[in-house]
């Protein structure tokens, strides 16, 4: 995309950002949090997520700034900073986490259309599945028409999804009562919980999902007008979801007890409005769910295909994946992201997987990309790479990287060890594609860290393979 018209403007890469952090996960942000915790403890881990997800966001911001060579994000910086493996990793697990994501949006997308037509069920019907699949290859064909067009309808789409949020917000403030909110701050009164530690841990990993999305503009540097508009469009994104978010949340626990709210069924958002205004506040909400997702998916299928591309152009994954079609789209790329999820679609239908055990999965798999982005702007602070003539940025930014790099560790100990073992069992495979591209330039395939690291993984995937099969772990 030489021509600058084709590039992205600020507009388009902050809708990019927004877009693909609020999908699915803020409507039933209500529910998701009452569930695991109580006024309190929400409190304190929203406190924990904001400093944590903002160190991670100017993280982003400063890498684009700093090293405007690199293109694709997550990836290329893994791959700078800790080698062709790594950055292999990264990208791999990037698109796992995003197209998962992406099948876990299809089953919440039709369980909101179950609200209205009771055929489609929780979503993981063999109607919804159908209805998933048709809608799934639609998508595709709008994206293989190009990327500058899905972008604009991804605008489109993600100012059609804040207009509900808005008014939820704004009848909510009204109808707030600080009796309801304050009735059982510490959630004493349900001892299934535990302790207040605890109720932070368990809802710090739905706020991580709620707030993938934000490395969107990073991703699509390359295909960025300015390139200084990429961390802008990061920080302005994160604030301005991140106000939502808070919003919705907190407001929700002033209007039901955390024990009503744990009961709803999801899309809670809309039992919440319901509670206030009656049906036509669940209508409302139900209908800026199948809004925002049907945007959301859109940013995701781009978000997927631009990464693997992203990868094979620098010969990190196989050569067929740089394909590009006469719309300037990695047609090949999207062709193996999108039969990916049709096959997971299908999965669910068999399987009684939910939306949140989705979620946690691909949750868990995005961790490892933000734990080396955050390491490598870490690192170059350390080492002062890029910070020749800048020494008192140099101190910020490298306070900056080590809570972002000790945020990110502790995400993957709040994610526990059955996630990690899980992800090991997808991250493994991927050395086949790893190895492809390392045969197609002729080079060795691990360096020696590397094969220590690679039998890591091997041996993870190996016990969540036995887990699965002996019932120990389960999906």
């Amino acid at each position: 995309m030489s021509d600058s018209s084709g590039k992205l403007k600020l507009g388009a890469l902050v809708a990019l950002v927004v877009g693909s952090m609020i999908g699915g996960g803020i409507f039933s942000l209500p529910q998701n949090m009452a569930a695991s915790a109580g006024v309190g403890a929400v409190l304190i881990g929203w406190g924990i997520t904001a400093v944590g997800m903002l160190t991670l966001a100017f993280v982003f911001q400063t890498l684009a700034n700093r090293k405007p060579d690199l293109d694709g994000g997550v990836y290329a910086y893994a791959k700078a900073g800790f080698g062709d493996y790594m950055g292999f990793s990264s990208a791999w697990g990037y698109w796992i986490s995003a197209w998962l994501g992406n099948v876990g949006y299809f089953v919440l997308l039709f369980s909101t259309l179950g609200y209205f037509f009771p055929i489609f069920g929780e979503g993981n019907t063999p109607a919804a599945i159908i209805g998933a699949s048709i809608l799934l290859w639609a998508v595709h064909f709008l994206v293989l028409r190009g990327i500058k067009e899905a972008a604009f309808i991804n605008l489109v789409t993600t100012v059609a999804k804040v207009v509900p949020l808005v008014l939820f917000a704004l009848i909510c403030l009204f109808a707030f009562r600080l009796d309801i909110f304050t009735a059982d701050i510490w959630a004493l009164g349900t001892p299934e919980l535990g302790s207040v530690m605890n109720q932070v841990r368990n809802m710090m990993l739905v706020t991580v999902w709620v707030f993938i999305g934000i490395e969107g503009a990073s991703i699509f540097s390359s295909r960025a007008e300015k390139r200084s508009d990429v961390g802008k469009a990061t920080v302005i994104g994160f604030v301005t979801v991140l106000l939502f978010l808070v919003l919705v949340n907190v407001l929700s626990l002033g209007i039901m007890t955390q024990p009503e709210l744990a009961k709803l069924q999801n899309p809670s958002m809309a039992a919440v409005l319901e509670h206030v205004v009656g049906h036509w506040g669940a209508v409302l909400i139900s209908v800026g769910l199948i809004i925002s997702l049907l945007g959301a998916l859109l940013s995701w299928v781009l978000l997927c295909a631009e990464i693997m591309f992203a990868a094979a152009k620098d010969h990190t994954m196989p050569e067929f994946l740089r394909r590009e079609n006469a719309n300037q789209v990695p047609a090949n790329a999207l062709w193996l992201t999108n039969a990916m999820v049709q096959i997971f679609l299908v999965i669910t239908l068999f399987s009684n997987s939910t939306y949140l055990s989705l979620i946690y999965l691909a949750t868990s798999m995005i961790l490892v990309p933000y734990l080396w982005s955050a390491a490598y702007a870490f690192l170059l602070a350390l080492r002062s790479e890029t910070y020749e003539q800048a020494l008192a940025e140099r101190k910020k930014d490298l306070i900056i990287g080590g809570i972002a790099l000790l945020y990110a560790i502790w995400l993957l100990y709040a994610g526990g060890v059955k996630y990690l073992l899980l992800s090991a069992l997808l991250y493994a495979p991927g050395a086949i594609l790893f190895a492809k591209a390392k045969r197609e330039v002729g080079q060795p395939i691990f360096t020696n860290v590397e094969k220590l690291i690679f039998a890591a993984v091997v041996i993870g995937a190996l016990v969540a393979a036995y887990g699965l099969y002996d019932g120990f772990l389960t999906l």
